[in-house]
């Protein structure tokens, strides 16, 4: 497991923060999440998916108490749009006292995802 890359993005006042991993098991994933609480002890959620290829594909997101489907799954259709194995992105929101609502939270989401697999 290692960081490849991070890029932040601050919407209405909350700061995302989105990091891209390599990862060949699910023993990284609890690691890398471990470590996001410890470093991240005051961020509202942290968000995450992942894929990895072990004889057969295995996939998880997770919304960490953001609304259903507007965190952890655009993390992992960015994953999966880019066709991208062995990997793992974790987007940390520090809440900025605005809401956005399930479209503005999709899009951001997707956002900071994205920045991390485009180069952008």
């Amino acid at each position: 497991m290692y960081l490849i890359k991070t890029s932040e993005v601050k919407i209405k006042k909350s700061l995302f923060i989105g990091q891209l991993y390599d990862i060949v098991c699910l023993d990284e994933v609890q690691k890398i999440l471990d470590e996001q609480k410890i470093k991240h002890k005051k961020a509202t959620h942290i968000c995450y998916a992942y894929t990895f290829n072990a004889e057969m594909i295995h996939e998880k997101s997770f919304d960490d108490g953001e609304p259903s489907g507007t965190a952890g799954k655009p993390i992992l259709n960015v994953i999966k749009k880019k066709n991208l194995t062995n990997t793992m992105i974790v987007v940390v929101r520090y809440f900025g006292g605005i809401k956005l609502g399930a479209g503005g939270l999709i899009r951001a989401y997707t956002k900071c995802a994205s920045m991390l697999v485009s180069g952008k």
